[in-house]
């Protein structure tokens, strides 16, 4: 057995070394923390559970992407997440149970059987907010004012880009054509890539009727003003009118919370797993392809569970965000205390400890500590000297 390249991650797996992860655990915290003041309660879902439970009612999407292996203890099937957001729905219908509206939120890694796009790794740390409970347009207002308030929190100071669309405009224009399984995938496969030979080559085996439905949706994406060039094309569709009717309303909200981000709206916006069931959302930053945060309303996961919930919420790659954040991270070099045994050494290390400075204890071993302080034995009491 050789030991070469032993060393190596699989494809899409990092690290973060010191530098980098304390950046992003000062940031998962300061994020939380601003969660926690909107009322959002911080859960821990399992990394793992039973595919019966993890996928189930969710698609193939989701399927095809999650990492499974078998319990050596059950011989079930369990699967590694790929997104926390249905576990949050399975913890508000099922092990909460709450009545009226529901606040959670999460942080935790997840992983993916492949990379969900063009140089994206496979196992992003995932920090979202979820709120259930709430029909209301005024739930899916809040969760992108919260998402937009976090990246400001973080100090990000590349120009953001809301894409913003709903999946009920798609729904109502093709959930009545009859359209075979197959097609109604390659339909919607090609919406989500916004690939116009698909799109082509799809209009031509349509009935007529679909194929001007398919390409007038297709071209739907743009400037604000594509809701008003929407309005006209489907005047006669009330579901479309309705759905446009919450984009804008939601759009005003954040033009006047936030009139430093600009609105992209894609009315064919289907992108991330398909249970998102209304109002949907991508956040960019200037200078990276992919999105760092998407989000939406997905109405329909908590039937599975027992508790049919109306339910919206964002999810944060943490990883990708961590590289735009300029949140300040405590640059304090730590103090280097001697090793020894003395009560009175030990009670100053445990004092500055205590009151939030780092102390490192150099062990020796004929390796120098740098350090800018020191904690030195002067008139038979330990004090913090500045280091020549």
């Amino acid at each position: 057995m050789t030991t070469e390249n032993s060393w190596l991650l699989p494809e899409g797996i990092d690290e973060l070394l010191p530098e980098q992860a304390g950046l992003l655990e000062s940031l998962r915290r300061n994020l939380l923390d601003q969660c926690a003041t909107w009322g959002y309660r911080y859960v821990i879902p399992p990394l793992v559970e039973f595919t019966d439970s993890l996928l189930v009612g969710l698609g193939a999407d989701l399927d095809l992407v999650t990492c499974k292996f078998t319990d050596q203890m059950s011989g079930r099937m369990l699967g590694v997440r790929a997104d926390i957001t249905p576990q949050a729905a399975r913890i508000d219908a099922h092990s909460l149970g709450d009545e009226g509206t529901t606040r959670l939120c999460y942080a935790g890694s997840t992983l993916q059987a492949v990379p969900q796009a063009i140089g994206v790794g496979r196992s992003p740390i995932q920090l979202g907010a979820e709120l259930f409970g709430s029909a209301s347009i005024d739930a899916d207002a809040e969760v992108i004012t919260l998402l937009l308030s976090l990246l400001e929190s973080a100090g990000v100071e590349a120009a953001i880009t809301l894409d913003i669309g709903h999946i009920g405009i798609y729904d109502a224009l093709f959930s009545e054509t009859t359209l075979a399984p197959d097609v109604e995938r390659q339909v919607f496969d090609a919406l989500q890539r916004k690939s116009a030979p698909d799109i082509a080559r799809l209009v031509e085996g349509l009935a007529p009727e679909v194929a001007t439905k398919l390409q007038q949706l297709a071209a739907l994406h743009g400037s604000p003003e594509v809701l008003d060039r929407a309005r006209t094309i489907f005047a006669d569709e009330a579901v479309v009118q309705s759905a446009l009717d919450d984009l804008e309303k939601v759009m005003n909200t954040v033009r006047s919370r936030f009139p430093g981000v600009s609105l992209y709206v894609d009315l064919t916006e289907l992108r991330g797993f398909r249970y998102h069931t209304g109002l949907v959302f991508a956040v960019y930053l200037e200078g990276r392809g992919s999105a760092v945060a998407k989000g939406g309303r997905y109405d329909n996961i908590g039937a599975v569970f027992g508790r049919d919930r109306p339910a919206t919420g964002f999810a944060i790659d943490l990883k990708a965000l961590v590289e735009d954040s300029t949140q300040a991270q405590p640059d304090e070099v730590p103090i280097v205390a001697p090793r020894g045994d003395d009560p009175g050494l030990l009670a100053a290390i445990s004092a500055l400890r205590a009151s939030g400075r780092t102390v490192a204890v150099d062990l020796g071993e004929g390796i120098e500590m740098v350090a800018s302080q020191r904690l030195v034995l002067q008139e038979g009491e330990w004090v913090v000297e500045e280091s020549s």
